[in-house]
């Protein structure tokens, strides 16, 4: 009703700092059960695992953008991202009329495999524009125009999607907002970045006071590389993302925001980084990406000889702060042995699973060579448990990308990363006393609290415990919720 387009039925791509641009359906706040989205964005339920978010219309863009919007890397290495763009395009064939060429079947074809093949025929025929209906066949019908229309299992449940439950239509919105309105602000803060952005050119803020990542005025940090301030999503972001790499070799997200649809890969041999167009041209300058485009070959701003480019000012030390903002969490995976040592407890030995070769060398030097490396924690075996033990305390923390609610490319504790919980349980009760043995012994689990709930009531029936909930803000600046199980003496305090 803003006038700003992307109604209610609408097949579009949304946008989320740090993802690819993904498929969703606009949705009726009415429909997630949540409060009204606020003026300029929509409710958004992405195909592939069906949750919803707010999205401000700036980062939408609507289904005929395919061309342009479909990330043929993401769609190779995420499963999730493949069923999302499977789920909407069998909707848009749908809509359209298109009827694709069945695929020869007997009963030794892999499922698999059929639906691989339908799924390239519809890339196909969505990177070719539509045809023959193009953009006008994928407009929604008019039932699905009316989101007050007791239509839901027919309007938003393909069978593909089937593990997404709607809810009812007599559910009602809650009268309490309070859990919404963060979410609300942080689109709007989104939205802002170019108008605080001005506001430093006209000298009227500090560069240092904003997230030049995002526009959040909730600055926590300095940004390792450039003048200009980070939060804390943002870090945590930056820390994820930052040496991601796509199959060219070069980063996959903008190294300043660690984000961005299109990005100006340097030209120069030695550097792998990129820069997205909307960074460039908001903090460097208008028009300054095209120019960066016209320039072959094109040395980016970590790489030019200039210092600043615009607002955009590389720092003179940068080196040993981005050593520094990698070195501190990188200690974190050995932070239990500090914590022992600062209880005055003996260890006598100390192994770590660690894969990353930085983590190991921050840990080799801060510790002196005390912890003993062992790889990847799949190839740990019981014999290993049995000629590295007795142990009296294993500690544990999966990755939580999988498993986090933020990431709508989650893959949950059954795929991906998250099926390293399972590698934590196997070693936990191989590390345990034997029958007869009472010696006592101690364990402990982390995680993200942002994580779905089924993963965290099958996490808590495997392990037999529930979790309880620590925040870092206890000890520290940082507020950083997580879930710990364990047995602990002192743990439920």
């Amino acid at each position: 009703q803003d006038g700003r387009g992307f109604g209610i039925g609408e097949l579009v791509w949304g946008k989320l700092r740090g993802f690819s641009w993904w498929p969703g359906r606009i949705v009726s706040w009415w429909m997630t059960g949540r409060s009204r989205a606020a003026e300029g964005t929509r409710w958004v339920m992405w195909f592939g695992d069906g949750k919803f978010s707010v999205v401000c219309v700036e980062k939408l863009l609507p289904l005929s953008s395919f061309a342009s919007a479909f990330h043929q890397a993401t769609y190779n290495k995420q499963p999730m991202y493949r069923k999302a763009i499977y789920e909407v395009l069998q909707v848009a064939s749908s809509r359209a009329g298109k009827i694709f060429p069945a695929c020869p079947e007997n009963d030794e074809t892999d499922t698999s495999k059929v639906v691989e093949i339908q799924n390239k025929q519809m890339i196909e025929w969505a990177l070719g524009g539509f045809q023959p209906s193009g953009p006008k066949g994928l407009e929604p019908p008019e039932e699905e125009r009316n989101p007050y229309k007791e239509v839901y299992t027919e309007m938003w449940v393909e069978p593909e999607a089937a593990a997404y439950a709607p809810p009812p239509p007599a559910k009602k919105p809650r009268k309490s907002t309070t859990q919404e309105k963060p979410k609300v602000k942080e689109i709007i803060d989104e939205r802002t970045r170019e108008r605080l952005v001005y506001e430093v050119r006209q000298k009227c803020r500090n560069i240092e006071d904003i997230c030049i990542s995002c526009g959040s005025l909730n600055v926590t940090l300095e940004h390792p590389l450039f003048i200009g301030g980070m939060c804390q999503n943002c870090k945590n972001c930056f820390l994820e993302c930052a040496y991601q790499y796509d199959d060219d070799g070069y980063q996959s997200y903008c190294t300043i925001c660690c984000g961005g649809r299109e990005v100006l890969m340097c030209g120069n041999n030695n550097c792998c980084r990129c820069f997205c167009v909307e960074c460039v041209d908001l903090l460097v300058g208008p028009g300054a990406a095209q120019a960066a485009i016209k320039e072959d070959p094109w040395n980016c701003y970590m790489c030019g000889h200039k210092g600043v480019y615009g607002l955009l000012r590389r720092r003179e030390d940068w080196p040993s702060r981005l050593q520094m903002f990698f070195a501190n969490n990188h200690d974190q995976e050995f932070v239990s042995l500090l914590v022992l040592k600062d209880l005055g407890i003996q260890v006598d030995r100390y192994i770590a699973s660690e894969v990353c070769e930085d983590s190991i060398t921050v840990g080799m030097v801060r510790h002196q060579g005390k912890i003993m490396y062992v790889g990847d924690v799949r190839n740990v075996t019981q014999k290993h448990i049995q000629e590295w033990g007795p142990f009296d305390l294993v500690i544990g923390g999966s990755p939580c990308n999988d498993l986090s609610i933020v990431n709508p490319a989650r893959k949950g504790l059954y795929e991906g990363t998250g099926r390293l919980f399972f590698e934590f349980y196997r070693l936990l009760h191989e590390a345990r006393p034997k029958e007869g043995d009472d010696r006592p012994f101690f364990w402990l689990f982390e995680n993200v609290v942002a994580m779905g709930v089924s993963d965290k009531r099958d996490i808590s029936r495997f392990l037999e415990s529930n979790p309880v909930m620590i925040d870092a803000k206890e000890v520290s600046a940082a507020h950083r919720a997580r879930y710990f199980w364990g047995n602990l003496p002192g743990m439920n305090r």
